[in-house]
């Protein structure tokens, strides 16, 4: 089982990938560097998180989005 994912975290998460879904990666380290570029995140831990949540979303095989 996986940690479940506040509301705040999936709006964050799913308004980034639909202005840059381009931009990021399936992986975790290269969405990071990314997410430093594109946002001001509140603390380092929500960055991390959301920077999870987009490698795991971009992992996905059929990549469907919507949550």
């Amino acid at each position: 089982m996986e940690r479940i994912k506040t509301l705040k975290i999936k709006r964050a998460t799913n308004k980034l990938m639909e202005l840059h879904r381009n931009k990021f990666t399936d992986t975790f380290e290269k969405n990071r560097k990314i997410l430093d570029k594109l946002i001001i995140a509140e603390s380092k831990k929500l960055k991390n998180i959301i920077a999870g949540y987009i490698t795991r979303l971009k992992k996905r095989p059929s990549d469907n989005l919507t949550l």
